[in-house]
């Protein structure tokens, strides 16, 4: 505990020669880790005194925290070190830790970068945001509880993020009197519970946070326990930097530098592996070759640079290399493809849509990516394995995904530069998912885009037409189908070769077997979007009228075509004229009940931002719609909306 008559002093010389400090710390190796654990376990109380011990406080925050410690402490008059890292006032009212707090300190060996992640399940993402980065986890385990469902949990999460040392932490060996048996009974539950995971190793240290009993030195008060302190063991574990040195070079590259015509070179971390001047690359996923030429770094060229290190490379030959690109070893190169099978990490409040298109991030590279429905939801409280056809929030599951280009990856248990992803919405932009591909699908291997000589090109001079995908959208009862049929007779009219795939049409056929749930929404369209492009590729003008409710969707079928030939059409029509005309009857089914997930009633419809047309159907007959519409398509003739 602080004793106030002890004079705590941090390290002088940062205030003596700043300068002197940095470098005094600049060449130690960097230790990240996270602390995690069922709620009240003591994980920032731990942090705190590892704090506090490493003179990483300043006078005036000591005397915050003494003041604070007696309004807001859990320990009467005594430092609550908790406090120290329960920054937001939410946690220091609640006692518990809501988000990951991240704090610095060093030792005379190491430097370190801490993560205290919440214990809730409720914040299952962000322990998972704190654990990536992470080279060790301490496990921490309340010596009088025992192991816990929030323990198992967290060492399951530790172990899918990949983090190599773990360390378990026996806490609150005080309030048990420092008993051996405890502890070793403890040890004993969780060596059982780490074989049932796949946890090969870990290390057991019986401790106190709060009166630091084998935190910074051996304690007293547990003779029987003979190996290392906490410290001693986070100052001599290695490092993952250290580790990937051994490890083939992989460098995505992050900028292409050309200050001016005379250098060109290539700027990244290495993720792994070394790299000298001289060695053979190369540039995937292209696969051309080259050497490199120089290693360029800010303090001047380098003969040699390893994993850790941020460079510009330059080759001796004028390759194609550009951002996302990988510069690899020339013997040793990862895989490229585009089909996977990865464990998903869910992290946003609106759930897993299998079949709509997010943006992929893999280390530099970006792509669109589509997640098929889960093979299996995983129960991180008693691994079981679970029948699911999305993921809600903090929901982890195993699914198979595709993107639309190649990219190059490496087993996450190998790489996780190359491995680890995130899922970004299209729309929103919002991170909603993080992942580890696990392999690549064997058709993603097998699979090749076959040539032909009558390409599209040669499929639309034959017709004497522009392909077009004519995409009607609207709420029900607006008139898609109505203003797209008369559409389709004036261009037949006009020797025009066209094909009109309606909503209700299609789900006779090829989509029978989708409901109208919002994943069943989000399918419908895509396979929609891949018939219209098959046609449009036959040189064929297609209109579709279907509801397509969501912007992502739409934007994707968009995406599949040249610019030019996505026409989209916004049939717009208020819920309370098109509910009025209720030909089918089914708003009356919708307001009764009888009909879930109807769009307008208990379903989002999301209108078009910036669609080629607007066709406002109060003041336009389908007539005359049709007719502004043809002319868009054709070009035949002027119309003023």
């Amino acid at each position: 505990m602080h004793d106030p008559e002890i004079i705590y002093e941090t390290d002088s010389l940062i205030a003596e020669d700043i300068d002197a400090y940095l470098d005094k710390h600049q060449h130690k190796t960097m230790l990240r880790f996270i602390t995690c654990g069922s709620v009240d376990d003591g994980k920032s109380t731990l942090i705190g005194r590892l704090l506090y011990d490493s003179k990483m406080i300043f006078e005036d925050q000591l005397a915050s925290l003494e003041v604070d410690s007696k309004k807001l402490g859990t320990q009467g008059q005594n430092i609550d070190f908790a406090l120290l890292v329960d920054g937001l006032a939410a946690e220091r009212e609640q006692g518990i830790t809501i988000d990951v707090a991240y704090r610095f300190f060093a030792t005379e060996k190491r430097k370190f970068i801490v993560a205290d992640t919440p214990g809730h399940e409720q914040y299952t993402r962000n322990m998972v945001t704190g654990a990536s980065t992470a080279d060790l986890a301490i496990i921490l385990i309340d010596a009088r509880q025992g192991i816990l469902t929030q323990t198992r949990r967290h060492s399951y999460l530790a172990h899918l993020i990949g983090i190599k040392h773990l360390v378990v932490a026996v806490n609150k060996m005080d309030l048990v009197g420092y008993d051996q048996a405890a502890y070793d009974q403890i040890i004993t539950d969780y060596s059982e519970f780490a074989d049932e995971i796949g946890i090969d190793s870990f290390t057991a240290i019986p401790i106190s946070g709060l009166e630091g009993d084998n935190i910074t030195s051996r304690s007293g008060n547990m003779p029987w326990y003979q190996g290392p302190d906490l410290v001693e063991h986070l100052e001599n574990v290695e490092v993952s930097v250290t580790a990937n040195q051994a490890k083939p070079l992989r460098m995505p590259v992050q900028w292409v530098n050309r200050p001016n015509l005379d250098f060109r070179g290539f700027s990244g971390q290495i993720a792994s592996g070394t790299v000298g001047v001289g060695d053979k690359v190369s540039i995937l996923p292209s696969g051309k070759k080259s050497s490199i030429a120089r290693i360029v770094t800010m303090d001047g060229d380098l003969d040699r640079a390893v994993a850790g290190q941020s460079v510009t490379l330059t080759l001796a030959d004028e390759v194609d290399c550009s951002r996302g690109d990988v510069i690899v070893a020339v013997d040793a190169q990862p895989q490229v493809a585009d089909q996977f099978e990865s464990t998903i990490v869910w992290m946003d409040e609106a759930e897993l849509l299998p079949g709509r298109s997010y943006w992929l991030k893999i280390g530099t590279q970006m792509v669109s990516v589509t997640v098929q429905s889960p093979k299996y939801q995983i129960n991180v409280n008693n691994l079981e394995q679970l029948a699911s056809k999305t993921l809600d929030l903090n929901a982890i599951g195993v699914a198979e995904i595709a993107t639309d280009q190649p990219i190059v990856f490496e087993p996450y248990t190998e790489n996780r530069d190359l491995g680890g992803f995130i899922l970004i919405d299209k729309i929103s932009n919002a991170t909603v998912a993080a992942g580890m591909l696990h392999f690549c699908l064997r058709r993603s291997q097998n699979v090749h885009w076959q040539d032909v000589d009558i390409d599209r090109t040669a499929h639309a001079l034959q017709k004497r037409q522009e392909p077009r995908v004519v995409w009607f959208t609207g709420l029900s009862g607006s008139g898609k189908s109505t203003i797209a049929n008369m559409v389709e007779k004036r261009l037949h009219a006009l020797g025009k070769h066209s094909f009109l795939l309606d909503g209700d049409n299609v789900r006779h056929g090829l989509n029978k077997d989708l409901g109208f749930t919002d994943a069943d929404r989000v399918e419908n369209i895509r396979r929609i979007g891949e018939v219209a492009k098959l046609m449009a590729d036959a040189g064929l003008i297609v209109l579709t009228a279907f509801i397509s409710p969501f912007r992502a969707e739409r934007q994707l079928v968009r995406s599949m075509l040249p610019d030019s030939e996505f026409i989209e059409i916004f049939v717009d029509t208020p819920l309370a004229v098109a509910e009025e005309r209720d030909v089918k009857g089914l708003y009356k089914k919708a307001r009764a009940g009888e009909l879930k997930n109807f769009t307008g009633i208990d379903s989002d419809y999301e209108e078009p931002k910036n669609p080629e047309l607007r066709i406002d159907t109060t003041k336009l007959s389908p007539e005359d719609a049709a007719e502004i519409i043809v002319d868009k398509i054709v070009g035949s003739w002027s119309y003023t909306i």
